[in-house]
């Protein structure tokens, strides 16, 4: 499953959801989605805004971890 660190990443930027949003032309309602892990994809554009904007990779806002909820849906 991949998990999502996103709250993480803000936190340690000392960011918040709507500057971020703004910053990377995202609604407040998109990134939140992203940020609590509910989404079920992303756009490698916006994931690329997200990583500039945060100064990071991208490993360090989504990780996987092996576990029984891995599935392919």
């Amino acid at each position: 499953m991949i998990v999502v660190n996103l709250d993480v990443m803000m936190a340690k930027r000392k960011i918040g959801l709507s500057e971020l949003a703004s910053r990377i032309d995202l609604t407040q309602a998109n990134l939140s989605v992203l940020k609590n892990g509910k989404g079920k994809a992303i756009r490698f554009s916006t994931l690329n805004r997200i990583c500039r904007e945060l100064n990071c990779q991208p490993g360090d806002i989504m990780e996987y971890i092996e576990g029984e909820d891995d599935n392919d849906d």
